[in-house]
């Protein structure tokens, strides 16, 4: 009898030290107030932007640190003066307390945790660091191409509660100097961001609203590699498309030869240079660059035929005029609509 209520006594205080430490692991502290937790995110590297997948991918290291007085322990009786678990073995397995979940909202295909610490003060205050490597989608403005500014965001949100039970604080300012490990080819970073706003979403909790922690980094194109590859070289090929002007007016056959060499010139360039502008559906600034070179090496087609006719028609004198007005006129007008078209996509755009 003795030996039942031993074990009797045994099973009890083994079920109530279970149900403890389920009910420890079940949710946030339950407080009148949210859980505030702190987050920040410390950028290592942009490896790539993708123009035509509208993604960027990015590493860092995500910190989160929160309250949690079920956490708390006696640093005499404990032998240490904080509590560490290092791994995912250990923060999985041994390491009993709650934590906040984030996830990335736009995230596209790649997602990795490749290393996790999580660190226990002994009144409770926990710190949860997380190295994130992750392939973000966002919505980018090719418009100014290759002018073009952009902004990168990667949205964290806290998974299974709303705004009520956990929000989300900035830990820093909201703008921080930035220090990239490895530059970003054809780009340069001019800000990082990082803000905190609620997110409509049916899983959060009763209130259907999430607090969400938002990452944001602002760059610029640098846009002399196509400068140097594709604008100037083209310019050239329309300005020497305009020495037809100075040809004799009587040799219509030579004049349309430099014409046409001209473009398709350019044709043969721009088939090579292909493979370096952006296969999007809609019209950017360099498109429209190539489009006003193509029609005004077209135009000078048209003005030869004019000549042309004229001369055969006995007026040289008319042929004459036409020549000399466009010496001036196709460079003027060329010129004067690139900056037209360059100044109001700055303003539109």
């Amino acid at each position: 009898m003795g030996r039942l209520l031993s074990v009797g006594l045994i099973l009890l205080c083994f079920t109530s030290f279970a149900l403890s430490e389920e009910e420890f692991k079940l949710g946030p502290p339950n407080q009148d107030r949210p859980v505030e937790v702190k987050a920040h995110f410390e950028l290592h590297d942009i490896n790539e932007i993708n123009d035509e997948a509208d993604t960027f991918e990015f590493s860092g290291v995500l910190t989160l640190k929160w309250v949690d007085p079920r956490a708390a322990f006696d640093p005499a009786l404990a032998g240490v003066d904080e509590r560490i678990f290092q791994g995912a073995y250990q923060f999985n397995e041994v390491a009993t307390g709650w934590y906040p979940q984030l996830f990335l909202i736009n995230e596209s295909g790649l997602y990795e945790i490749n290393g996790v610490t999580l660190r226990i003060l002994p009144d409770g205050t926990s710190t949860l660091i997380q190295t994130i490597n992750a392939t973000a989608e966002v919505r980018l403005d090719m418009r100014k191409f290759p002018f073009d500014k952009q902004r990168l965001d990667a949205i964290f949100q806290v998974l299974g509660f709303d705004n009520g039970e956990v929000l989300l604080h900035q830990e820093s300012d909201s703008t921080e100097p930035v220090e990239i490990l490895f530059p970003i080819p054809q780009w340069t970073i001019s800000s990082l961001t990082q803000s905190v706003r609620d997110f409509p979403s049916y899983y959060a909790g009763t209130k259907g609203i999430s607090s969400t922690f938002v990452l944001s980094v602002d760059v610029k194109r640098k846009p002399f590699y196509l400068i140097r590859l594709v604008v100037i070289p083209l310019i050239v090929i329309v300005l020497l498309s305009f020495t037809v002007f100075w040809m004799d007016k009587s040799s219509l056959g030579d004049r349309l030869n430099v014409s046409f060499i001209g473009i398709l010139t350019g044709v043969a360039y721009l088939l090579v240079t292909s493979d370096h502008l952006p296969n999007i559906s809609y019209f950017t600034l360099i498109h429209g660059f190539l489009n006003l070179s193509y029609l005004t090496m077209c135009a000078t087609v048209v003005i030869n035929l004019i000549v042309g006719s004229l001369d055969k028609q006995g007026k040289s004198k008319a042929g004459d005029r036409v020549d000399q007005v466009c010496r001036w006129a196709f460079p003027i007008v060329y010129f004067g609509l690139l900056i037209i078209m360059f100044v109001i996509a700055d303003l539109t755009f």
